[in-house]
């Protein structure tokens, strides 16, 4: 894909967003902890470079996870892996404040959140080649017809993560919406920089942690797929 293409494609799902703001009240523990520590642990979006170590305070690898919900495993994650730096993108303001209080109550140092659309955040505030890992888990499979333009996870938006993954780094999904599943898989497939770690489907990661919504997802019968797709190339 040519220059001129891609930007033509970029502008094109610009104009449409991958998430809708739902409604959702925050509980009186969440306005709290949003209240109190959204400054201390929030990013501000800003259409400018991110410096990841002055962020972190260190040069340990960074894992940014889009859409983390309510962020049960984002925590959880993070908790496991003192020596790797999270950092978290989502627009649902109940779980960014859920998300505060337990990086205090646990004294997180590796977590960092940022409040903002994600493809906003990929163009203007990483750098390319700054990221060695990407977490989506359970995207919004968008399950009509005329609205899987709004999936993240197809080109030319697979195309840009693959830009921020440095050489070696890895993106790595899951998603119990079997249609997604394979469309996300073609589309990672012909993504430029991009290759299969496994042979189609990737096998269960055991240190993912299991969430509420994954658990509701097999107890309906449906199967979870992962994929895992890593960076080839510089």
């Amino acid at each position: 894909m040519g220059s001129e293409e891609f930007s033509a494609g970029e502008n094109f799902y610009r104009t449409i967003k991958t998430y809708v703001l739902r409604a959702g009240r925050m509980t009186s523990a969440q306005q709290r902890d949003y209240s109190e520590l959204e400054h201390i642990w929030c990013i501000p979006y800003e259409e400018k470079l991110l410096n990841l170590v002055d962020v972190f305070g260190n040069t340990n690898p960074i894992v940014v996870e889009i859409g983390f919900g309510m962020g049960a495993a984002t925590v959880e994650i993070a908790k496991a892996n003192p020596n790797i730096n999270y950092l978290g993108i989502e627009v649902h303001r109940p779980g960014v404040g859920r998300v505060l209080g337990e990086i205090r109550a646990n004294d997180l140092k590796n977590l960092f959140l940022i409040e903002h659309d994600a493809l906003d955040v990929l163009k203007n505030m990483l750098g390319e080649n700054s990221v060695n890992g990407f977490h989506i888990f359970f995207p919004d499979p968008w399950p009509k017809k005329k609205h899987h333009k709004r999936r993240l996870v197809q080109r030319p938006h697979t195309e840009l993560l693959a830009q921020k993954l440095c050489q070696g780094g890895f993106l790595y999904m899951a998603t119990d919406w079997e249609e997604y599943a394979q469309s996300a898989l073609e589309e990672l497939s012909a993504t430029q920089g991009l290759k299969n770690k496994f042979d189609g489907f990737a096998p269960r990661q055991v240190w993912r942690p299991q969430t509420k919504f994954e658990r509701k997802a097999i107890e309906a019968g449906r199967e979870i797929r992962e994929l895992y797709f890593e960076k080839i190339g510089g």
